[in-house]
Parts: C-alpha cells; sequence; structure tokens
C-alpha cells in the first residue's frame, strides 16, 4: 500500500514537500513515481525516481522547480515542490511498478491514495 502526505494549501511561488510511504518489504524493487490529476483534466504523469534513487526523470512542466528523491531505508518517495503555480492544482498520487519505462506512461502496478495540493491566493 501506498499512503500520500503533505498536501494543503499554498500561495503561488510557495512550496510544498509531497511524501508516499510504503507498506511491505520489497520497496527497493518498485520504480517510483508521483502523477497528478487536475479537475477536469487526465491524470498526466510529474516525476520518477530509479529502484536507488540513482536516476530521476520529470515532466518538462515541472523541470526546475520539483525534485523527486526516496529514501529505501523508511520506504518513502518525496516530491519537493518549489515555485509553485496555480496550474499545478491536483489531486497528487504516488505510483510503483517494476519498469523504469513504462511508468511515465502510466502503466503502473500499485496506485497510493491522493493528496490535494492547492495553489492560490
Amino acid at each position: 500500500q501506498l499512503q500520500a502526505s503533505g498536501g494543503g494549501l499554498v500561495q503561488p511561488g510557495g512550496s510544498l514537500r509531497l511524501s508516499c510511504a510504503a507498506s511491505g518489504r520489497t520497496f527497493g524493487s518498485y520504480v517510483m513515481g508521483w502523477f497528478r490529476q487536475a479537475p477536469g483534466k487526465e491524470r498526466e504523469f510529474v516525476a520518477a525516481v530509479s529502484w536507488l534513487g540513482r536516476s530521476t526523470y520529470r515532466a518538462d512542466s515541472v523541470k526546475g522547480r520539483f525534485t523527486i528523491s526516496r529514501d529505501n531505508a523508511k520506504n518513502t518517495v518525496y516530491l519537493q515542490m518549489n515555485s509553485l503555480k496555480p496550474e499545478d492544482t491536483a489531486v497528487y498520487y504516488c505510483a510503483a511498478d517494476r519498469d523504469w519505462a513504462t511508468l511515465p506512461n502510466g502503466h503502473v502496478e500499485v496506485w497510493g491514495w491522493g493528496t490535494l495540493v492547492t495553489v492560490s491566493s
């Protein structure tokens, strides 16, 4: 199971850090990622981090602003979000899959519960 937390209301230009805690003993076997779904829109890929955290991949819309990382000792993946914009408003979901190549395309073995991020003044 994946449990996301850390969402909330933030002003434009502000920062938030999302966390996603995983249960089980196989966390290190999974590529971890974040997706988001804005009202009235389809869910979209945000970022992914490889099994040991050595590689990351981010959507163009968040490059330079969002950073994904993981702590395998804590079974947790993070999404640091800086310089937030109103268009970042969405429900954010963490996700896990064993395949680095297909997770960004939405091929996900395990979806977590979402956490709402609202960027507004």
